[in-house]
């Protein structure tokens, strides 16, 4: 299995649209700000044949060390989830 790098789309930016290393690095890092901008100001990010980026409250939860055993508190908090689009199901499951 092979991890996509930010470098990778940096590189596929570069060879595939012919702008010049640093202005592929540029978009892509607009590309990602914008979207984290908008998951931290509580908005849904949706990519248009990609997925959604959305953001769900997690609620205080008692966990358990699984080596030890131990309860724990594990407190409440924000974390991202993606759902893919049909596009990409289709093209994942076929």
């Amino acid at each position: 299995m092979k991890t996509i790098t930010r470098a990778d789309v940096v590189e596929t930016i570069y060879e595939e649209v012919g702008l010049s290393r640093k202005d592929s690095s540029d978009i892509l890092d607009m590309i990602i700000d914008e979207i984290v901008k908008d998951l931290s100001d509580g908005n849904d990010v949706k990519l248009s044949s990609f997925g959604t980026f959305s953001l769900r409250d997690k609620k205080q939860r008692i966990g358990r060390n699984p080596k030890t055993g131990v309860e724990a508190v594990i407190t409440p908090r924000r974390v991202i989830s993606f759902k893919p689009s049909q596009t990409v199901r289709k093209i994942i499951n076929a």
